[in-house]
Parts: C-alpha cells; structure tokens; sequence
C-alpha cells in the first residue's frame, strides 16, 4: 500500500519584500514565474514515487501572484505524478490586493478548497509599518470576494507585538477578525531577522522595543476573546472553529511524512531530512541540467531526533501527546524516559499529565521553548 505524505509548494516571488520578512522571497522578479513554474514540474516528476497526497500546502512568498492558469497546470502535474485524495485540503496563500472575483473562482474550480489570507492587521498605520501592500479595507474586500465565489474555509493571519502596538489596538484587529467569521485563525508574535528592515528600524531608535510582557498580554487577549467566540485553541499560534483544523500544518505537528517542492522547500521521508537551495537562480539553473536542485540540508533522523521531534511538535497541539501512542510507536515509556524532565516542568507549572496525556499548560504556551528545550536529544 503507498504512504501518504503531505506536498508543501513554495512560491517564492512578491511584488516587494515586507518589512518584517524573514522567509525566501523574492520581489521584482515576476519574469521568472513562467520558467520557476516549469522547474516546479520538473522537480515533482523527480520526487514522486505515487504517493497519496492528503494535502497541498502553497506557500511563499505571495502564491497568489501566479496567474490562475499555472496554479491550475501544477495542480494538474500534481494529480498525474501522485493520487491526490478525494477529500484532500488544498489551500493557497493569498494576499488582499493580488486577487479579484475571476481569480478565486477559477482556483476555486482548480481545486483550491482552503484561502490563507496574509491580512496581518486591520490597522492602516500598522500594516504600512510592515511594508504591506494593502489597506484594512482592501483586507475585508478580498474575505468578501472569498465568500461570494464559494469558499467555505478561510484562514486570516494577523500578528501582534508589533512596536506601538497596544492592547486596545490588538483588540480591535481581533475583533475585525472575528466579524468576518473565518473558519480559521493564526496569530504570531513579531519575529525579526537582523536583516530586517524593521529590525534595523528598532536599533537605530526609530522606532520602540517591542515588550516580551506586552506580547503575552497580547496572546492571553486573544485566547479569552477567540474562545468567546467559539474558537478552538488547537496549537499553540493557531485557533479553529469545530472541524476546521488546518490538515497540512497537523501533519507537520504529528511528525508525518512530507515532500517539498521549490526553492528553500523541506522534505522529510524515510528518517531523511533535506532541503533546496533557497538561492533562485541556483534552483533555475539546475532544471537547464536536467538534474534536482543542490541542498542547503541533508540529515539522517535517527532514532532519537525522530522520538525528541516527535514529542516537540506533539507538543504544540492543545491536546499534547499520548503516552500509549508514544509506547506503541517507539516501543519507550515516555514518564519514565522523560521522568525527571518532566517532573520538573510539571512543578514550574510548564506542563500537565491528565489521562495518560502530557500537555502544556496556558502558562507553557507562553513558555514553549523553554520546555521543548529540555526534549532535545
């Protein structure tokens, strides 16, 4: 019987660079869409092993940029070299300004069941701080013309902890998010990378600090008020309503196989780790070959690295792991191999076992990598 897997797109180009980014991207290079699309084909014929798919992931990047006809070719690439399940989700993030009513629809009837939209924020001040494209209006448009053109699962990214930003400002972004009742919410604190503008922006005075205190507020906030609105808090930076979990990103969380496709794109199959150049042009060149990419990681998962990841991104999920799963899968008793570790979290109120279950706690969410620390082999 062939495995399932995961199939994760990366879709590198953007009309500009956010301020805040950190991911591969590229802008300015949309003459290169038609040759990276052809690249993409040829480096699913070179993975695929007929594989079931139970979902598809395209990420970037902005993957709305590519015009409805190439998304329609890779997805048809896609249902050729591998068998895509009936039920398969198959989302595609989209930013509000690079779409319109024609483009969802013809998605939409490519099999594109699940939107990711990039709104960010629905504040107008905040989302020029972070070099987005949009206004808050054009956000509300995009969800709207979503709807009208039948989607039925929506997902909306916002982050928080941005510098300025206050607990009433944070507020009225969720509640903005929760009048357009999405299915689906993920929130993530502001992260920078050194050669962030915005980072940079922070060093030079430009502008504050943000506040590690603030942005657990922040996320507390967010907690009360999704949870009154009947959200489920399913992983720690993402919430649901009932059924509505992201199936691709639940896959990464229960350790399952995956292939990526693209520049930067990560697999993981067979206790194989490995991932693609992030260099654009490297990638190109490397189909003019005939051959797949270089990979900027290769690394055997052994057996300790596969149980010590099993239990991190187990972790991350509000239900948390199951130690008889654990005992079936890797034959170990996680109390007993994890006893003091988790003994010790357990008494700083970090984690708690309840049925035969290890969890965080609310306080071990705001605390996460100070308990996935103390699992790495």
């Amino acid at each position: 019987m062939k495995r399932e897997i995961s199939l994760y797109i990366h879709i590198p180009f953007c009309r500009r660079r956010c301020n805040y980014c950190s991911f591969v991207s590229y802008g300015g290079r949309a003459e290169d869409i038609p040759a990276y699309v052809d690249s993409l084909k040829q480096e699913l014929a070179f993975r695929a092993g007929g594989e079931h798919v139970r979902s598809i992931y395209f990420g970037g990047g902005t993957p709305s940029l590519l015009p409805e006809e190439q998304i329609d070719d890779i997805l048809c690439t896609i249902r050729l070299l591998f068998t895509v399940n009936v039920d398969a989700e198959i989302t595609i993030e989209a930013n509000p300004g690079t779409v319109d009513a024609r483009y969802l629809a013809d998605i939409g009837a490519s099999g594109v069941n699940r939107l990711s939209i990039g709104v960010q924020s629905f504040n107008d001040r905040e989302l020029a701080l972070l070099g987005r494209i949009h206004t808050a209006a054009e956000a509300k448009e995009a969800i709207r013309l979503a709807r009208d053109t039948g989607f039925s699962n929506l997902n909306i990214d916002l982050i928080y902890s941005l510098p300025g930003q206050n607990i009433a400002g944070w507020q009225h972004t969720l509640e903005q998010a929760v009048e357009l009742k999405p299915e689906h919410i993920s929130l993530y604190a502001l992260t920078l990378e050194e050669e962030a503008p915005l980072f940079q922006a922070i060093e030079r005075g430009a502008l504050p600090q943000t506040d590690p205190d603030l942005a657990a507020d922040m996320y507390e906030t967010a907690e009360q008020m999704l949870g009154k609105y009947g959200y489920s808090h399913y992983e720690i930076s993402n919430w649901s309503k009932p059924g509505y979990e992201c199936s691709h990103n639940l896959a990464y969380w229960h350790n399952l196989p995956y292939i990526g496709a693209g520049v930067a794109a990560h697999s993981c199959m067979d206790g194989h780790r490995f991932a693609n150049t992030s260099d654009l042009d490297v990638y190109l060149n490397s189909f003019s070959y005939n051959k797949l990419p270089l990979h900027e990681l290769d690394e055997a998962i052994g057996p300790e690295l596969h149980l010590s990841e099993t239990v991190i991104l187990g972790l991350r999920l509000s239900e948390g792991i199951a130690t008889d799963a654990i005992k079936s899968h890797f034959g170990i008793d996680i109390l007993k191999r994890y006893g003091s570790e988790i003994s010790e979290l357990s008494d700083l109120g970090l984690v708690e076992c309840i049925n035969r279950r290890i969890r965080l706690t609310p306080r071990g969410r705001l605390l996460g990598n100070e308990v996935f620390r103390r699992f790495l082999p």
